[in-house]
């Protein structure tokens, strides 16, 4: 297992562009916070209003899923309790969540892509689908995850996927 940690840590190093300035570096921190909770939570909500109500439903079990979500992630954060690797970005993450495993906003993203793929017509999963690994991707190369914390994410987010559409 130690062996499995030190390449997770070596190879999210190497792709690491936080303290790198640059245009990649600005498109993956706003790709990195697109995935807040808040962020996706008031996109949802400004849909509900100013869409069409066909939408509601999927709005609604996105909201859900959300927060449902968060809740799981929460619990396992604190019981692993694996740091965040070493860094300066991403202050706000590393003060009111100082654990990395699984990775939320990973999680959050696919949860929200098998959501959009199991209610929506496929251009529209398709496209959160790439969104959610942009998102995944971006967290490592941020510095505010691991490898292995956002591929746990996406694994965790869509089983939360499944069983919220199943619900």
């Amino acid at each position: 297992m130690q062996k499995f940690l030190e390449l997770d840590a070596r190879f999210s190093q190497e792709v690491r562009v936080a303290e790198r300035p640059g245009a990649l570096r600005t498109a993956m921190a706003v790709l990195a916070h697109s995935g807040d909770s808040w962020f996706c939570l008031l996109a949802l909500g400004l849909l509900y209003f100013f869409g069409p109500p066909v939408w509601h439903p999927l709005e609604v079990s996105m909201s859900i899923g959300i927060v449902v979500t968060a809740i799981v992630v929460l619990l396992i954060k604190f019981t692993v309790r694996r740091q965040r690797p070493e860094g300066d970005w991403g202050g706000i993450y590393r003060s009111t969540d100082p654990h990395s495993f699984p990775s939320g906003h990973a999680a959050r993203a696919m949860m929200l892509a098998v959501l959009a793929f199991a209610s929506a017509p496929p251009e529209l999963g398709v496209l959160v689908l790439i969104w959610a690994f942009m998102v995944a991707s971006a967290r490592v190369m941020m510095g505010v995850h691991y490898l292995s914390d956002v591929l746990a994410g996406m694994l965790l987010g869509a089983l939360m996927g499944v069983l919220i559409h199943a619900l």
